[in-house]
């Protein structure tokens, strides 16, 4: 895989109910951009979604005079709702994710017996990238990189010098991502971690989430070389065999995310919600006693 000559620029925007950072990635001011991992805000207590951190991009976008072309999603996240629609409708641009996206739409269609009509290819969205692919921002060229584990469509993308993690990765004092969601894989992430720590030591990284311990302030860029000397499940001198000891039994312990529900069963449709009822309301299910 080549990587672009030219390195861009990076604005990250932190949502703090959801931990979340999305990215605008250019060239410089007047040129195009993609946007990474947006967040629509959503409200669990009442259903009720808006557009605060959605708008913060929009305004990052405008100011710079920027022109969105991809709206690119690393993932179907558990943690968030994408707004992806929502920046389409105020900036244009396509939406994005791997192709592998097919295998995760299987499975929750099924768990939440989602509509007949429900497609199972990816055509909710307006591109699949697969492993390798290059994608073309104004003057940057970037890659698409597979690093499934976390779930099994994961992706990150590489522009320049700069790669896009998604959750394959977190800060060094915080880890990695967990890997008991359908289709997730303790040996698999551990495969897509050092596929993304074979790149050069100073390539910077860029994390989809923050979870800062010990009232760190947030912090979301590290470099390879960081993460391999002080990664406290990746670092370099760890087996694959212990990071899937440490995996197992941590991810046992853990919690399911607070919005997995609501946010996966929207985030496979590119963002957008279910097909209103003949009440003119769309509804987010919740399967009981499935998961």
């Amino acid at each position: 895989m080549s990587t672009a000559t030219v390195n861009p620029q990076v604005h990250g925007i932190f949502d703090p109910a959801t931990w979340t950072v999305t990215y605008v990635v250019y060239e410089k001011p007047g040129s195009v951009c993609a946007i990474i991992d947006s967040v629509l805000d959503y409200d669990p207590k009442s259903g009720r979604t808006s557009h605060h951190s959605a708008d913060l991009v929009i305004e990052f976008v405008k100011t710079n005079n920027l022109k969105v072309e991809w709206v690119l999603e690393t993932h179907a996240h558990a943690d968030h709702l994408s707004a992806a629609p929502y920046l389409k409708q105020h900036l244009g641009g396509k939406t994005a994710i791997g192709d592998h996206i097919s295998g995760v739409q299987k499975v929750f269609k099924g768990i939440f017996n989602m509509e007949k009509s429900f497609k199972l290819d990816g055509s909710q969205f307006d591109h699949l990238f697969a492993d390798g692919d290059a994608i073309q921002v104004g003057g940057l060229t970037g890659y698409t990189l597979f690093v499934p584990g976390h779930t099994p469509a994961c992706v990150a993308y590489q522009f320049g010098d700069a790669v896009f993690v998604g959750d394959t990765l977190f800060m060094p004092d915080v880890g990695t991502a967990r890997c008991d969601f359908p289709g997730g894989d303790a040996k698999t992430l551990y495969a897509s971690t050092r596929k993304i720590l074979s790149l050069p030591p100073q390539t910077r990284l860029f994390m989809c989430h923050d979870y800062p311990p010990n009232d760190r302030p947030v912090n979301f860029e590290s470099t390879v070389a960081e993460q391999k000397a002080n990664n406290i499940h990746v670092h370099d001198g760890i087996s694959e065999a212990q990071f899937v000891d440490m995996r197992t039994q941590r991810d046992a312990t853990l919690e399911m995310p607070v919005l997995i529900l609501p946010a996966v069963q929207i985030n496979i449709r590119a963002g957008e919600f279910p097909p209103k009822e003949d009440n003119g309301i769309a509804y987010a299910k919740i399967p009981l006693n499935a998961l």
